[in-house]
């Protein structure tokens, strides 16, 4: 019996050391590192690593831009921040309160965790119901993640931290609260999930399509040099926002079009994708979440009222 308690607690032991983000930061301008996520989705054999986190090395100490996706993916990011440099963190910023940017949040509990007021308010009323399905999604590479809101409430304009200038900017596309960041030294844009490039956008929390395109305006208008997209790889000219711009233009369209004519569901989430979305990750499998998300408005705003 012993024998068989040591070899299932070996098994066990083996398994969750393979459990490795292996979590590789490059440097893309001065003091500025980046750690690219994948464009897929969420998976167990990714561990749901698929967004793109960075930080910077400002002179007295380091500036966390989100946190990951699970208490282990934080601390792999800590432990590799600390290969990097062995000045202190000062404080971690969160861009939005999704799980795969908010759900490190543990492996850094020791130091101010910044977020949107409206941030925090949706991680304490979505976390726990975000929490379940990410277990379901990445299994064991969620052990032991909870959710941890963030200790301090960030406001939008100029700020210093650590030395470093930064120029914050409050957007609401995506979520409804979300936090562009962009360290003004360098010209490095981290655009949050405002921006999607080469993978096709999330919709469950957006307040409108319109609000988005909107958003895009503001955020393309600031001076930078770089683009660090929530999910996609690293840029230096406006291809996010075309992308963007044209898919979140042919999605609208799609919808608006289908509520005019009294299309049923099924038949968009069916709809023929446009050629030139070709080699953008998930658009198919995102179509039809957008389409559940978004379209029930779109019907709601076509049809009449009987009771006036």
């Amino acid at each position: 019996m012993r024998w068989l308690l040591m070899v299932a607690w070996l098994a066990c032991s083996l398994a969750y050391a393979q459990l490795d983000y292996k979590l590789q930061p490059r440097s893309i301008a001065e003091g500025v590192w980046l750690v690219e996520g994948s464009t897929d989705n969420f998976s167990v054999a990714n561990g749901g690593a698929i967004v793109n986190v960075g930080f910077i090395v400002a002179e007295q100490g380091v500036i966390v831009i989100d946190s990951g996706t699970s208490k282990r993916y934080g601390e792999a990011l800590r432990a590799a921040i600390g290969k990097v440099t062995d000045k202190p963190i000062l404080k971690v910023i969160l861009t939005h309160h999704h799980p795969d940017h908010a759900f490190g949040n543990q492996a850094f509990s020791d130091v101010p965790i910044a977020a949107l007021k409206e941030t925090t308010r949706l991680l304490a009323e979505q976390g726990e119901g975000m929490a379940e399905n990410m277990y379901r999604l990445v299994g064991d590479w969620m052990r032991g993640t909870e959710v941890l809101l963030p200790t301090e409430t960030i406001e939008p304009g100029a700020v210093e931290i650590g030395g470093r200038s930064l120029q914050l900017l409050a957007l609401r596309g995506h979520t409804g609260a979300d936090l562009a960041i962009l360290d003004t030294k360098t010209g490095v844009l981290f655009a949050g999930d405002i921006l999607f490039y080469q993978r096709a956008l999330t919709t469950p929390n957006t307040p409108g399509l319109d609000v988005w395109l909107a958003d895009l305006d503001q955020l393309q208008a600031l001076p930078w040099k770089q683009i660090v997209p929530g999910h996609g790889p690293l840029t230096t000219n406006d291809a996010p926002f075309a992308q963007m711009r044209d898919y979140l233009g042919w999605l609208d369209g799609l919808l608006r079009n289908g509520a005019e004519q009294g299309a049923e569901m099924n038949e968009l989430i069916r709809a023929t994708i446009p050629e030139r979305f070709a080699g953008v990750s998930l658009t198919r499998y995102e179509l039809i979440r957008s389409v559940s998300h978004l379209y029930p408005r779109y019907e709601s705003a076509r049809m009449e009222r009987v009771d006036q």
